[in-house]
Parts: C-alpha cells; structure tokens; sequence
C-alpha cells in the first residue's frame, strides 16, 4: 500500500474554476474510456490465453502436481472435475464405434468376434501407445494422437493400462520408464504423474519398475514397485505415497507382508483383498487392505508367474512369463485347474497378463508374438486373435510387444470390481504434491 494517500485535486478545486474543470472533465471521460477499454482487452487476452494457468494453479494441488515442460496439464484435472460429470463411457465408446462402422477388420482369419463384449484397451509397450481395439479388430481410439501431449510431455512404452472404477480415466504403467501416467479419456490429457521419466530412484516421487498401477474408487492409486521390492499406496494429494507395503529395498525376497519377491502386480479380488504377485520365488498372496497376508502358495509348475488374478472365489489365474509360455487357473490349495500351453507354431512366447472374460473365455496379451489372444478353456484353442504372430509392426493389425489389456467399460476389471475393491485403511500425511516429471 502506498505510504500517502492519493489526493483528489478535483474535490479540493474552487467553485470560480467550474468552467475550466468542464473543459478537463471531458477530456477526463476520454482518457479513462480508452483506459477502460486498453483494460478490458488485456482483461480478454489474459482469459483466452491463461485461464489453464490460472486453474493449473489452483488444482495442481488437488489432481495434477506436474512440474517443468507440460505443467499447464494441471488444468486438466480441473476441468474433467467440472465437464466429466457429463460425460459417459458408454457414450464416447459408441461414439468410437459409429466412426468405424462398415469398415473392415484387422483380425487373424478364424477368428470369431463374439468372444467379447466389448471393445478391448491394448498397451502396445514397443509401439509407445495405447488402443481400443473392437471385437472385429478395428481400431476405435489411439492415444497419444496429435496435441495430446503438451510441449516437454513424453508417453513411452507403457506396459499396463486399466480403466478407473467409473470409466473415465485410464491408468498406464510405463514400468520401463519408472513412471504412472493418468490420462483424461474425455480430454486425452495427462492429468496426474508419479515418476520421473526415464530416471529410477527409491525416494518420494521415484518410482524403479512400477507394474500394473491401478485408480480405485476413492481416487488413490495402488501399484507394484518392483524393484524397489514394495507395493505402494498413493495419493495425487500427498507428497509421499500414503503407506508403503514392505521394506523399501533393492534386495528382494518372500517375506511377506515384511518383504516383497520382486512383486508385480496387486489385483482386486471380490472379497475386498487383493492378490499380490511375486516373482522371486514364484509365489502368489491373498492380502488385506491393512497388509495382513492370508496365504501364499505357489501356482503349479510356474517359475515366473506375472499378474495373477481372481477368476471366481478361490479359483486364480496367472500367466508364465517364460519362452514358452503357460496360462493356468489353480485353487487356493496351489492345485491346478486348467492350463494351456501349447507347442509348436502356437506357442506362447512370454505371456505377461490373462483376465476372465465373462462368457468364461480367457483374453491374454501374448508379448513377444506381438499378439493378443482370447482362448476357449473348453477346448483349448484361440478363438480370436489381433496381431500378426511373430511379426512386430506399427499398422492396423500390427502391434510390437503388446504388454497389457483390460475391457472397455462396462466390463473393465476395475468397473466390475468398484463395489468390492479393498481401500488401504491409510490417510495422507502432507498435501504437498508429489515431485513428478514430462
């Protein structure tokens, strides 16, 4: 505030100088109407250029805590907070789905589209990019496209992709480049990041192997950090991750809930507990919210089990991420129920993820045959395939190390999942939002 008040001269004038005031009055009028004017277009300039700014900050603190080139990203969060109450799943996928109608396929030949439900989200690790693949194997959706990204912004190779518990957002898990990435389906936008891209580390805010990262219904995150040996719990609200499951340390080994064999993935399960994956020693958990382990068994004849998960109550499901490959389902009791492993040219070549499909068939990425399959338990055979086995590619058909799947809403796992999902019982601890990066 100044330190002397301004003087009003004109409150102050003599009556005698009324006439020469009028003069200087209307001259007065002018100034402050092209001053008025001069103001109201900064005013507009500054609307249209810098309202993302303006809510950047405002919001970076609840949603988007990003940091350097992209921050402005930030305003994305706020924004799909006040549009994204209108906006539907089912209708952007229809909306997809017009846009390609009477257009021919990219499936392998025998292939029979009404295996599933729906359209299926791909992460195509090689390609750097995700998509929604129809059951005629048409591509709906790629992201990024053109201006998805803002300048700085990096997507590369993600691994895993799910959509959150109301459909409009997708979680991507770019294990390879230490980072989560939360994308905006209405807007394409980055709207949250936790990671430093391309750099590893153990501290808050670094990630060193993240897999299959996971949005749950309260808005927080789960995801395995693999070779930090921990699963995490995170929230966009809180600097540090909200609780940390295991000893954060770089020599992994089963001991749980104390330590972690190099976990890779932490699913949902219907009873509200969540089925923890380890590689190191090939073992499989049942774990509270709170971190309470239930059992650990072994799934039979697998000796790097990757993303197993709950087909029904008691009976799980995993993939063998070996050369060849196996998908199984076993019981509790480490029994095995079903498998397939086939040899010869359809053989599985490092199978990352395999998910119950609702007519009972099972939809599974085939990595390294750059291929995605969905088999008949019932007769063993692959009913319905996208990609070219064997033959890495980037056109439509094509894909190149494809490393995760989930359905499109409403058949999405964590859609079909939202009533029962477990919430770590744990609250945040600062409101500074974590370190992140492009």
């Amino acid at each position: 505030m100044p330190s002397n008040p301004p003087r009003n001269e004109w409150a102050h004038a003599p009556r005698h100088s009324a006439r020469k005031r009028d003069g200087g009055y209307r001259k007065s009028i002018l100034a402050a109407v092209i001053l008025a004017l001069f103001v109201l277009a900064i005013s507009t300039v500054a609307l249209r250029g810098g309202t993302s700014t303006a809510i950047a900050g405002s919001s970076s603190q609840k949603r988007h805590p990003e940091k350097g080139p992209g921050s402005s990203k930030a305003s994305v969060a706020s924004g799909v907070a006040t549009k994204g109450s209108s906006f539907s799943p089912k209708a952007w996928i229809a909306s997809l789905e017009a846009k390609v109608k009477g257009q021919p396929g990219h499936l392998q030949p025998g292939s029979n589209p009404s295996v599933l439900p729906g359209p299926i989200l791909i992460a195509d690790r090689n390609n750097s990019r995700l998509l929604l693949v129809d059951p005629k194997g048409r591509i709906l959706w790629q992201y990024p496209s053109p201006g998805d990204l803002a300048p700085g912004q990096t997507f590369i190779e993600p691994d895993d992709a799910f959509f959150g518990p109301n459909g409009k957002h997708i979680l991507a898990t770019q294990e390879s480049q230490f980072a989560i990435t939360e994308i905006s389906v209405q807007s394409g936008k980055i709207v949250y990041r936790y990671g430093h891209p391309g750099t590893s580390g153990s501290a808050t805010g670094y990630l060193n192997n993240p897999d299959d990262a996971m949005i749950l219904p309260n808005g927080n995150i789960i995801s395995a950090d693999i070779k930090n040996c921990r699963l995490l719990y995170l929230s966009p609200s809180s600097a540090a991750p909200l609780h940390i499951y295991g000893e954060t340390t770089p020599y992994c080994y089963h001991q749980p809930p104390l330590r972690f064999g190099s976990p890779n993935g932490m699913f949902p399960m219907t009873n509200g507990d969540w089925l923890v994956t380890e590689i190191d020693g090939d073992w499989v958990d049942e774990m509270t919210p709170s971190g309470q382990i239930k059992f650990s068994i072994h799934p039979p004849g697998i000796y790097y089990p990757s993303d197993s998960n709950e087909v029904s109550p008691g009976v799980f499901l995993t993939a063998a991420y070996t050369k060849p490959g196996v998908i199984e389902e076993f019981n509790q009791n480490g029994t095995l129920l079903w498998r397939f492993a086939p040899t010869g040219a359809q053989a599985l070549n490092q199978p990352s993820i395999a998910i119950p499909l609702p007519n009972g068939d099972i939809l599974a990425t085939d990595d390294w045959n750059h291929r995605v399959i969905v088999i008949d338990p019932k007769t063993n055979q692959i009913v319905w395939q996208y990609g070219h086995t064997g033959v890495p590619g980037t056109k439509p058909g094509y894909l190149d190390k494809p490393d995760g799947v989930d359905l499109a809403p409403p058949y999405s796992l964590l859609m079909t999942h939202a009533k029962t999902i477990g919430i770590p019982p744990f609250q945040a601890t600062s409101s500074a939002p974590p370190t992140t990066g492009g």
